[in-house]
């Protein structure tokens, strides 16, 4: 990313955080150890994608994994969720997420290890099936954590949780977890963290954001009735066409007219379908929209605009009141992502420990949504925190940087991780970002 500001240290009132730097390399050192079976694993994940509600292989190799760390597991907890409990006396309990899920993307990396699974999806299409969003360094790195944590026991006290998440990718799995009593069966955490990976940053840094770090996300869809009829006569005719395309136009002023510029909003239609042949108004247009922004308040004023406009503009075209769109508000969306900022400062100094400053960097909220944040949003009001784990190869990133090239984005079919730093440097950022929570000595 371009914006790469270099954060404030700032003390912790822990001491026992801010150890000395042997212990950092230390922790580094077992990092590097685990790095030969995580790249085995990784690429075992990587050419065994499952898509959402249907990770049963991934979980099944989770679950070993976290029980041959020595973990207390539980399977099936919200569908396909695994929870792994490391229990060491007392003291802060610690809740880590991983995601489990892959997308239906034909891969073309052309790595050896690169994913040939396809499969039906659950609308019965033929898929190709890839982690073209890097779930499989998350589900790894989160494994090199799991073993961290349990061979450095005599560093710290209190509870470890891990939990291996499905159907990320459809905005649900954080839901059911929560629903089937992720809180009540296991220890309700002081705090939980995650992971993303990054395909804008280097391999070996991670980047950081305080406060609204990835946006709400809403689907709309939107039936735009007419009156249909000869192509020859429009007077004769509501024309749903045209009139979807002043509502499409009018939207946009969602954004630009109707919010603070400094409140963030996309309203995007992303779908438009009607009519089937050249000299016939169609009866009806269908759009399907993505809507993002951060804050509660505004998302119910766009989401309220939306339904405002779309109406009101069809009224404007004289369309009578038994015809006037149709707007499906799903009540399922993903919540905005809030990282809370006085977590997120000791986060900051535990990692600038680890990794040193210069890996450490603040990039801009994004527009992206991630269902981790139902974590925070139960009556708990657990504190949360996501940060971003660099993946491209230092050369590719600063070619890129120059303008040279263009790096593939997450959920391409082009996105290929490099393996090295970027397992060791998530699992040490994962291991130290747990360790500031439990009070350990880093």
């Amino acid at each position: 990313m371009a914006v790469r500001t270099l954060p404030v240290l700032i003390m912790l009132t822990m001491s026992s955080v801010l150890s000395p730097s042997a212990a950092a390399a230390d922790l580094g050192e077992l990092a590097a150890a685990e790095a030969r079976r995580l790249e085995e694993l990784y690429k075992h994940l990587h050419a065994h994608p499952e898509l959402s509600f249907h990770e049963t292989a991934t979980a099944t190799r989770i679950a070993q994994e976290l029980r041959r760390a020595g973990y207390e597991v539980t399977t099936g907890v919200g569908g396909n969720g695994v929870v792994g409990v490391l229990r060491n006396g007392e003291g802060k309990t610690v809740l880590i997420r991983t995601d489990l899920d892959a997308l239906p993307v034909v891969e073309e990396t052309g790595k050896p290890y690169a994913s040939k699974v396809r499969t039906r999806d659950d609308a019965g299409n033929d898929v190709g099936v890839m982690h073209a969003c890097g779930h499989d360094i998350h589900m790894t790195a989160f494994v090199g954590t799991a073993r961290l944590l349990a061979k450095t026991k005599d560093r710290w006290k209190g509870t470890v949780v891990m939990i291996a998440q499905p159907a990320e990718e459809r905005g649900a799995g954080a839901k059911a977890m929560l629903a089937d009593g992720l809180y009540r069966r296991f220890p309700t955490p002081d705090a939980a963290l995650a992971l993303h990976v990054s395909a804008e940053l280097p391999a070996g840094t991670i980047g950081y954001h305080h406060g609204y770090a990835m946006a709400a996300v809403d689907s709309v869809d939107i039936t735009v009735r007419g009156l249909g009829g000869h192509g020859a006569y429009p007077h004769k005719t509501k024309d749903p066409i045209v009139l979807s395309a002043y509502i499409i136009t009018a939207l946009q002023t969602i954004a630009s007219r109707e919010t603070d510029p400094q409140d963030a909003v996309v309203v995007t239609v992303g779908s438009i379908h009607g009519g089937a042949k050249h000299n016939i108004i169609p009866p009806e247009v269908k759009l399907q929209l993505t809507v993002r922004n951060y804050s509660d308040k505004t998302r119910k004023a766009v989401l309220a605009a939306i339904r405002r406009i779309t109406t009101e503009t069809a009224r404007a075209f004289g369309i009578p009141e038994d015809r006037l769109p149709v707007i499906e508000m799903p009540n399922e969306y993903t919540p905005a992502t809030y990282n809370d900022p006085d977590l997120g400062r000791r986060l900051v100094a535990a990692w600038n420990k680890v990794l040193g400053e210069e890996s450490v960097v603040e990039v801009p909220a994004v527009m992206a949504s991630e269902d981790f944040s139902r974590y925070g949003r139960t009556p708990e009001k657990v504190p949360i925190y996501l940060f971003w784990l660099g993946t491209v190869e230092r050369s590719r990133w600063e070619a890129a940087e120059r303008g040279e090239v263009r790096l593939p984005a997450l959920h391409s079919p082009l996105f290929a991780p490099e393996i090295h730093p970027t397992i060791e440097t998530g699992v040490k950022a994962m291991a130290a970002a747990a360790l500031a929570v439990l009070g350990g000595s880093i």
